[in-house]
């Protein structure tokens, strides 16, 4: 007897600053009897949770380590530092490493940036978390620099935000175990992807039972008009009205009204 256990199911993990609600809205429009969940995981714990299989994919940050996990890069984000609205950065419209040197940079536990040489000076401790260094910022302590998509993630009315012209970007990413490729996660792929329904990798609706193969031309197709001057249907062998002299489709009749031969 089958449970509802065996009833096919997608869980989808997804890190803070991603918004899958398109993806999802498609996944539900094409697959409507297979449920998928989303799973909020933490930027840290995101592969942790793919490898340990309690989510068949995930939108994580890139780096991802391709020895056991498959990834599609999907887009780049802007850097931003987030300041109050009344600090000296919101003067410019795009500041640079550089323009925060002064600063106290807060860096969270959980930052995904790849910093080559971090921007300001350090705070005397790190941060827990994103949302942590964010009230930190409202506090008046710091700034601190995150990908946009986090900015808005945390956004407050006393904060604002501007873009970092030399900060390194974030990826984001589609990743899966490379070992569970299975259907759901290709259907999932064409998805992220923007195949259509009926592109090449995409599920296609099953062939109509009632119609078989190799009998498509029996119903409903157009019958061919005769060529000219050749006989088709019922009407090939009959006699046409008139036949040329000495032969043509009239036989014998045709032979009675030529010349009668002299006998010799």
């Amino acid at each position: 007897m089958t449970g509802p256990e065996d009833s096919p199911s997608f869980r989808l993990a997804y890190v803070p600053g991603v918004t899958p609600t398109k993806w999802v809205r498609i996944w539900n429009e094409r697959l409507p009897d297979v449920p998928l969940t989303l799973v909020a995981v933490s930027a840290a714990e995101a592969f942790g949770v793919l490898r340990g299989g309690d989510a068949d994919a995930g939108f994580v940050r890139l780096p991802v380590d391709r020895a056991d996990l498959s990834a599609i890069p999907l887009y780049t984000e802007t850097t931003v530092v987030v300041v109050p609205k009344d600090h000296l950065v919101t003067a410019a419209d795009e500041v640079s490493a550089e323009d925060l040197a002064d600063e106290i940079v807060l860096h969270p536990l959980d930052d995904t940036l790849d910093w080559e040489h971090r921007p300001g000076r350090p705070a005397n401790e790190r941060p827990a978390t994103t949302a942590d260094a964010v009230e930190l910022v409202a506090a008046g302590v710091g700034v601190l620099v995150v990908p946009q998509s986090l900015a808005r993630l945390h956004h407050r009315r006393d904060l604002t935000y501007r873009p970092v012209s030399d900060a390194p970007a974030s990826r984001v990413a589609l990743s899966w175990p490379q070992d569970e490729t299975t259907d759901l996660v290709e259907d999932f792929i064409g998805i992220v992807r923007g195949r259509t329904v009926n592109s090449s990798r995409g599920r296609r609706p099953d062939p109509d039972p009632a119609q078989p193969k190799g009998k498509r031309g029996e119903t409903g197709g157009a019958r061919r008009k005769p060529t000219a001057g050749k006989p088709s249907g019922k009407s090939a062998g009959k006699p046409s009205g008139k036949s040329p002299r000495g032969g043509g489709s009239g036989g014998a009749r045709g032979a009675k009204r030529g010349k009668p031969r002299r006998r010799s």
